[in-house]
């Protein structure tokens, strides 16, 4: 069965949501005290930005192959 791709809407979305836990779990991190809590953020952090990194990079690819 062939992959669904989802549409540039979809990933703009996705990037926004992405984009919005990013800023969300900054502020909790400059809230929190204590190294347990920092780890955490700091994880979640990273998978946020890293989930935004290949959001944008499948946008870029879909808007190229658009061109």
């Amino acid at each position: 069965m062939p992959e669904i791709l989802p549409s540039l809407a979809e990933i703009e979305d996705r990037i926004a949501v992405a984009r919005e836990n990013l800023r969300e779990l900054t502020e909790q991190a400059a809230g929190s005290s204590g190294a347990a809590d920092e780890e955490r953020a700091a994880d979640r952090i990273a998978e946020q930005e890293e989930e935004l990194k290949s959001l944008e990079e499948e946008r870029d690819r879909i808007v190229a192959s658009k061109s």
